[in-house]
């Protein structure tokens, strides 16, 4: 009996190391497209409007043009409200990329996470909070949005925030091990 009752804490034992150890050696790549149909006249950065503008002023000929200027289109992209860089949380949590709020919509805002790279752990979460950089459980408190378990700890990835939520108080990201109440990244928004 002593056997069998042995046995059975080994398979319990075993069953519970593989499920909080297996995540720091197996990796979960993501990579999922922007949700937001991008319009090209009005997701270009600036840059890319100059290089634009170059190369249509290099190939077009001389003309005096007596037009006034076309009204400026109404903006219908997405647009970036806050953005930030993932930073390690101690030298075992470690965590690289960029986290980006958006105004996807009128009534929609998301949070993606792009050429992201987290340490993988037990049942991490997204996280938005109202504390700038949260190292600990305790300045994370008790007042953060959580947007749902991490899809994966390698690549782009959107997380949406549930309508009517006000977010102009949330000042980072942030990646969270709910089980053992430890931060693995931090994002603050800027």
């Amino acid at each position: 009996m002593k056997k069998v009752i042995a046995a059975l804490i080994l398979i319990i034992l075993a069953a519970a190391g593989w499920y909080f150890v297996s995540p720091l050696f197996i990796t979960n790549e993501v990579n999922e497209e922007f949700p937001v149909a991008k319009d090209a006249a009005t997701t270009l950065t600036p840059q890319e409007v100059l290089e634009r503008d170059k190369e249509f002023a290099a190939t077009a000929p001389d003309v005096v043009v007596e037009d006034s200027m076309p009204e400026q289109p109404t903006r219908t992209g997405p647009v970036a409200l806050a953005s930030g860089q993932f930073e390690d949380a101690d030298s075992f949590h470690q965590g690289s990329g960029t986290a980006t709020l958006y105004q996807a919509t009128a009534a929609e805002q998301l949070v993606r996470l792009e050429d992201f790279e987290v340490t993988n752990g037990p049942d991490l979460v997204v996280l938005l909070s109202r504390h700038p950089a949260p190292r600990t459980r305790a300045d994370l408190g008790e007042d953060y949005l959580d947007l749902g378990s991490l899809k994966g700890n390698i690549g782009n990835q959107n997380y949406t925030v549930p309508a009517g939520v006000d977010t102009t108080g949330f000042k980072s990201v942030v990646i969270y091990c709910k089980p053992f109440h430890v931060v693995f990244s931090t994002a603050t928004l800027q």
